[in-house]
């Protein structure tokens, strides 16, 4: 359109000039509101923990400070306690006895020195684990009637091993027990990974059949408990189930969270029995028993709810109401042995926590965990019956403490072999372990016996009834 004339109309309706400065706003504003959300974000994360409540006090950014009556109490034991302090040793029960004799001249002034009668003084002292290097000359006997050579049995060594049964147990005891590098235990034995790994793979060969044993051990026991946790493999994200009762640890190392691993430790639907204790992880509901749902992860939603909702008053109010009870539930095997009494408060217990969620609420955050209760009560309460099955799944967690520890030291595994032997040489030696304690000696007895029997039957002789791991009786 030129100026002064009429407009025309296929001219267009606005000026170019405007739209130009107006394109240029609407850009800004998107800008500022994309830097305002950045802003939130990293503000958001500096203050918030990485996993919710779930966070380890190690991840935390700032740590708050512990309340003023925290402060207040006083360390030690409670006043009446029975202390537990250094006990000496007597002539009797000390491995070594030593007298140390008292100087005869004065060293200030050079006098003589009057006896003053002993003082005894316990010091534990220890052998160091070394690597001792034996060189066995192995004579041979010749049968002409047979027409072989035969030649006696090394001691305490598997045929074709370098390394014995018993450095062979303390190298299996720490590196799948107490959680010790590959790397440091050979660094301690002055041995090759190669040789290490490769005898390893020989022992998981051999207890193979205990870990099966295990297995169904765990089907049949009264309360088991499940977790998984990540564990990687050659780089790539796997995970570790564990599958644990008061005396069986069970570990399968896999490159799935399928629910089909946990299908093939509990066996066939139809024998499953007993009481499960697990977080709400959907892979466990193929257990067809009794399922106990683990009440810290449902504190820790309860707690989650009132940090993300600091200003309803409706939330604060029904989490501050709510999780003590999840707390008491949580504690009252410990406080209350008596079976009756027991029972009488965990049915109160029960009243009260009911109470609470068939409430009315009006915050959709309150009704989802009300939802929880009242959708699942049928796996939320069988601690109120038996006061075997606890309402926390802290065994399994504490279970794969180890486990976690090291994944934060490693790479992990390298290879499904090495996958393999993980699951077995973990679950026989955490499992000897809380029934005998003696991980390195169990597992050197079996190998020594192995020598002398090579028909043993490994599994009846470590877990058998009369194996010598025995379950604890606690």
């Amino acid at each position: 359109m030129k100026k002064g004339s009429s407009p025309l109309p296929s001219d267009p309706c606005f000026c170019p000039e405007c739209l130009a400065k107006q394109q240029i706003i609407d850009k800004q504003t998107e800008d500022i509101k994309r830097l305002k959300d950045k802003l939130r974000r990293q503000e958001r994360t500096a203050k918030e923990e990485p996993f919710g409540a779930s966070t380890p006090s190690s991840q935390k950014l700032v740590k708050s400070s512990s309340q003023e009556e925290q402060r207040a109490k006083r360390g030690g034991a409670v006043c009446g306690h029975k202390g537990h302090g250094r006990k000496s040793a007597s002539h009797e029960t000390a491995d070594v006895v030593e007298q140390i004799r008292a100087p005869s001249v004065c060293p200030d002034c050079g006098g003589i020195l009057e006896p003053r009668g002993a003082r005894k003084r316990t010091v534990y002292d220890c052998n160091p684990v070394e690597k001792t290097t034996r060189l066995y000359v192995n004579e041979g006997a010749y049968c002409a009637h047979c027409r072989k050579t035969f030649r006696g049995t090394v001691p305490g060594v598997l045929p074709r091993s370098i390394i014995s049964n018993t450095l062979l147990g303390h190298i299996a005891k720490w590196h799948y027990h107490d959680g010790l590098t590959a790397g440091c235990v050979c660094r301690q034995f002055g041995l090759g990974e190669g040789t290490v790994f490769g005898r390893l793979k020989a022992l998981a060969q051999i207890l193979e059949p205990a870990k099966q044993a295990l297995i169904e051990q765990y089907r049949k026991s009264a309360v088991k408990h499940a977790d998984e946790t990540g564990w990687r493999n050659d780089g790539a994200n796997g995970y570790t189930w564990a599958f644990l009762t008061k005396d069986i640890s069970i570990f399968e190392c896999r490159n799935t969270r399928a629910g089909s691993v946990a299908e093939e430790i509990f066996g066939e639907a139809d024998t499953h029995t007993g009481t499960l204790v697990v977080d709400r992880y959907a892979a466990y509901n193929k257990f067809t028993g009794n399922i106990q749902y683990c009440f810290e992860h449902l504190k820790r939603d309860v707690i989650k709810l009132a940090t993300d909702n600091p200003d309803n008053k409706e939330c604060v109010q029904f989490s501050e109401t709510f999780r003590p009870l999840l707390c008491e539930a949580m504690t009252l095997r410990t406080k209350e042995k008596d079976p009756v009494l027991y029972r009488e408060k965990a049915i109160d217990l029960r009243r009260r926590i009911e109470c609470i969620v068939n409430k009315s609420a009006r915050n959709p955050s309150v009704q989802n965990i009300q939802s929880i209760f009242r959708e699942n009560a049928h796996r939320l309460y069988h601690w109120v019956e038996n006061l075997d099955v606890p309402a926390e799944n802290n065994r399994a967690e504490r279970g794969l403490r180890t486990l976690v520890i090291a994944r934060k030291i490693s790479f992990g595994s390298q290879s499904e072999q090495g996958l393999w032997v993980r699951s077995i040489l973990m679950s026989v030696a955490n499992t000897i372990a809380l029934r005998n304690g003696d991980v390195a000696g169990v597992i050197k007895n079996t190998l020594d016996t192995l020598v002398d029997n090579p028909k043993l039957d490994v599994a009846e002789y470590l877990f058998g009834k009369d194996g010598i791991a025995k379950p604890s009786t606690a």
